[in-house]
Protein backbone atom coordinates (compact mmCIF):
# COMPACT_ATOMS: atom_id res chain seq x y z
CA UNK A 1 0.00 0.00 0.00
CA UNK A 2 1.70 3.33 -0.45
CA UNK A 3 0.92 6.47 1.43
CA UNK A 4 -0.26 9.81 -0.58
CA UNK A 5 2.28 12.86 -0.60
CA UNK A 6 -0.01 14.82 0.00
CA UNK A 7 -3.21 14.29 1.88
CA UNK A 8 -5.10 17.57 0.65
CA UNK A 9 -5.29 20.52 -1.58
CA UNK A 10 -4.81 22.48 1.50
CA UNK A 11 -1.50 20.62 1.52
CA UNK A 12 -0.58 21.27 -2.12
CA UNK A 13 -1.08 25.05 -1.87
CA UNK A 14 0.60 25.56 1.54
CA UNK A 15 3.68 28.26 1.30
CA UNK A 16 7.41 26.94 -0.10
CA UNK A 17 8.71 27.39 3.36
CA UNK A 18 6.78 24.55 5.26
CA UNK A 19 9.61 22.26 5.82
CA UNK A 20 8.97 18.55 4.79
CA UNK A 21 8.21 15.70 7.39
CA UNK A 22 12.06 14.14 6.54
CA UNK A 23 14.73 17.28 6.35
CA UNK A 24 17.16 14.82 5.39
CA UNK A 25 15.08 13.96 2.19
CA UNK A 26 14.93 17.58 1.56
CA UNK A 27 18.65 18.82 1.40
CA UNK A 28 19.21 15.24 -0.24
CA UNK A 29 16.67 16.38 -3.05
CA UNK A 30 18.43 19.80 -3.22
CA UNK A 31 22.49 19.20 -3.44
CA UNK A 32 21.44 15.86 -5.76
CA UNK A 33 18.41 17.12 -8.29
CA UNK A 34 21.10 18.10 -10.94
CA UNK A 35 23.19 15.05 -11.16
CA UNK A 36 20.15 12.91 -10.94
CA UNK A 37 18.12 15.49 -13.50
CA UNK A 38 21.30 14.69 -15.94
CA UNK A 39 20.18 11.00 -15.93
CA UNK A 40 16.61 11.66 -15.98
CA UNK A 41 17.53 13.45 -19.60
CA UNK A 42 19.57 10.58 -20.90
CA UNK A 43 16.50 8.44 -20.26
CA UNK A 44 14.40 10.27 -22.24
CA UNK A 45 16.03 12.71 -24.36
CA UNK A 46 13.82 15.57 -23.99
CA UNK A 47 13.95 18.10 -21.14
CA UNK A 48 10.81 18.54 -20.04
CA UNK A 49 10.28 14.81 -19.54
CA UNK A 50 13.49 14.33 -17.82
CA UNK A 51 11.63 16.96 -15.01
CA UNK A 52 8.65 15.05 -15.20
CA UNK A 53 10.37 11.65 -14.72
CA UNK A 54 12.70 13.10 -12.03
CA UNK A 55 9.93 14.44 -10.24
CA UNK A 56 8.02 11.23 -10.45
CA UNK A 57 11.12 8.90 -8.89
CA UNK A 58 11.80 11.46 -6.18
CA UNK A 59 7.86 11.13 -5.21
CA UNK A 60 8.35 7.44 -5.28
CA UNK A 61 11.75 7.64 -3.21
CA UNK A 62 9.98 9.94 -0.69
CA UNK A 63 7.14 7.54 0.19
CA UNK A 64 9.91 5.06 0.63
CA UNK A 65 11.92 7.36 2.72
CA UNK A 66 11.64 5.51 6.18
CA UNK A 67 12.53 2.05 4.27
CA UNK A 68 15.55 3.38 3.08
CA UNK A 69 18.15 1.54 5.59
CA UNK A 70 21.21 2.65 4.21
CA UNK A 71 21.15 6.87 3.01
CA UNK A 72 24.58 6.68 1.19
CA UNK A 73 23.27 4.46 -1.54
CA UNK A 74 20.36 6.82 -2.01
CA UNK A 75 21.54 7.79 -5.68
CA UNK A 76 21.47 4.15 -6.70
CA UNK A 77 17.83 3.93 -5.61
CA UNK A 78 17.02 6.83 -6.93
CA UNK A 79 18.14 5.98 -10.32
CA UNK A 80 16.76 2.14 -10.37
CA UNK A 81 13.01 4.47 -9.55
CA UNK A 82 14.20 6.57 -12.59
CA UNK A 83 14.70 3.74 -14.71
CA UNK A 84 11.64 1.90 -13.36
CA UNK A 85 9.41 5.02 -13.94
CA UNK A 86 10.83 5.08 -17.24
CA UNK A 87 10.28 1.96 -18.77
CA UNK A 88 6.28 1.73 -17.07
CA UNK A 89 5.76 5.07 -18.75
CA UNK A 90 7.41 3.30 -22.08
CA UNK A 91 5.11 0.59 -21.76
CA UNK A 92 2.24 2.43 -21.64
CA UNK A 93 2.84 5.45 -24.22
CA UNK A 94 -0.14 6.02 -26.83
CA UNK A 95 0.82 6.45 -30.45
CA UNK A 96 1.57 10.46 -31.04
CA UNK A 97 -0.73 11.93 -33.80
CA UNK A 98 1.54 15.03 -35.01
CA UNK A 99 -0.03 17.66 -37.59
CA UNK A 100 2.06 17.63 -40.69
CA UNK A 101 1.73 20.11 -43.87
CA UNK A 102 1.19 17.76 -46.58
CA UNK A 103 -0.90 14.05 -46.20
CA UNK A 104 1.25 10.97 -46.50
CA UNK A 105 0.05 9.06 -50.14
CA UNK A 106 0.06 5.47 -49.86
CA UNK A 107 2.39 3.96 -52.51
CA UNK A 108 0.58 3.23 -56.25
CA UNK A 109 -0.86 -0.12 -56.28
CA UNK A 110 1.05 -2.26 -58.73
CA UNK A 111 -0.72 -3.03 -62.22
CA UNK A 112 -3.27 -5.75 -61.52
CA UNK A 113 -3.24 -5.68 -57.87
CA UNK A 114 -7.03 -3.83 -57.67
CA UNK A 115 -8.25 -4.86 -54.25
CA UNK A 116 -11.87 -5.11 -55.86
CA UNK A 117 -10.44 -7.67 -58.78
CA UNK A 118 -8.81 -9.69 -55.59
CA UNK A 119 -11.79 -10.16 -53.34
CA UNK A 120 -13.65 -10.74 -56.55
CA UNK A 121 -11.48 -13.62 -57.53
CA UNK A 122 -11.31 -14.82 -53.38
CA UNK A 123 -15.04 -15.11 -53.47
CA UNK A 124 -14.54 -17.29 -56.70
CA UNK A 125 -12.31 -19.49 -55.27
CA UNK A 126 -14.45 -19.56 -52.89
CA UNK A 127 -17.51 -20.94 -54.47
CA UNK A 128 -15.57 -23.11 -56.54
CA UNK A 129 -14.15 -24.67 -53.42
CA UNK A 130 -17.45 -25.31 -52.09
CA UNK A 131 -18.54 -26.86 -55.33
CA UNK A 132 -15.85 -30.15 -54.62
CA UNK A 133 -16.82 -33.16 -52.88
CA UNK A 134 -17.02 -32.69 -49.47
CA UNK A 135 -14.05 -35.04 -49.23
CA UNK A 136 -11.77 -32.94 -51.39
CA UNK A 137 -13.04 -30.27 -49.81
CA UNK A 138 -12.13 -30.79 -46.78
CA UNK A 139 -8.72 -31.89 -47.83
CA UNK A 140 -8.22 -28.40 -49.38
CA UNK A 141 -9.23 -26.52 -46.84
CA UNK A 142 -7.36 -28.38 -44.06
CA UNK A 143 -3.94 -27.95 -46.66
CA UNK A 144 -4.32 -24.34 -48.27
CA UNK A 145 -6.50 -22.44 -45.87
CA UNK A 146 -5.49 -24.08 -42.67
CA UNK A 147 -1.71 -24.58 -43.24
CA UNK A 148 -1.54 -28.14 -42.47
CA UNK A 149 1.03 -30.47 -43.59
CA UNK A 150 -0.09 -33.45 -45.48
CA UNK A 151 0.79 -35.66 -42.53
CA UNK A 152 -1.30 -33.58 -40.54
CA UNK A 153 -4.33 -33.01 -42.97
CA UNK A 154 -4.01 -37.28 -42.71
CA UNK A 155 -3.96 -37.35 -39.21
CA UNK A 156 -6.86 -35.14 -38.71
CA UNK A 157 -8.74 -36.87 -41.53
CA UNK A 158 -7.60 -40.44 -40.04
CA UNK A 159 -6.49 -41.36 -43.50
CA UNK A 160 -2.93 -42.28 -45.25
CA UNK A 161 -0.66 -39.39 -46.52
CA UNK A 162 -1.19 -40.68 -49.80
CA UNK A 163 -4.77 -40.66 -49.90
CA UNK A 164 -4.36 -36.84 -49.06
CA UNK A 165 -1.77 -36.48 -51.61
CA UNK A 166 -3.66 -37.85 -54.45
CA UNK A 167 -7.45 -36.23 -53.43
CA UNK A 168 -5.78 -32.74 -53.17
CA UNK A 169 -4.18 -33.38 -56.60
CA UNK A 170 -7.74 -34.42 -57.84
CA UNK A 171 -8.86 -31.36 -56.40
CA UNK A 172 -6.55 -28.93 -57.31
CA UNK A 173 -7.25 -30.32 -60.96
CA UNK A 174 -10.80 -29.49 -60.85
CA UNK A 175 -10.26 -25.93 -59.63
CA UNK A 176 -8.33 -25.31 -62.64
CA UNK A 177 -10.84 -26.36 -64.71
CA UNK A 178 -13.35 -24.87 -62.96
CA UNK A 179 -15.23 -22.53 -65.37
CA UNK A 180 -15.53 -19.25 -62.83
CA UNK A 181 -12.10 -19.23 -62.26
CA UNK A 182 -11.65 -19.33 -65.53
CA UNK A 183 -13.59 -16.12 -66.30
CA UNK A 184 -12.01 -14.10 -63.13
CA UNK A 185 -8.80 -15.24 -64.33
CA UNK A 186 -9.10 -14.50 -68.17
Amino acid sequence: MTTPVCTSASNAAAPATQTLPYASFSSYMRARQPVLLRTARSLTGNPSDAEDLLQTALAKTYVAWERIEDHRALDGYVRRALVNTRTSQWRKRKVDEFACDELPEPDPLPAGDDPAEQQALRDAMWRAVMRLPARQRAMVVLRYYEDLSEAQTAEVLGVSVGTVKSAVSRALGKLREDAELGLVRG
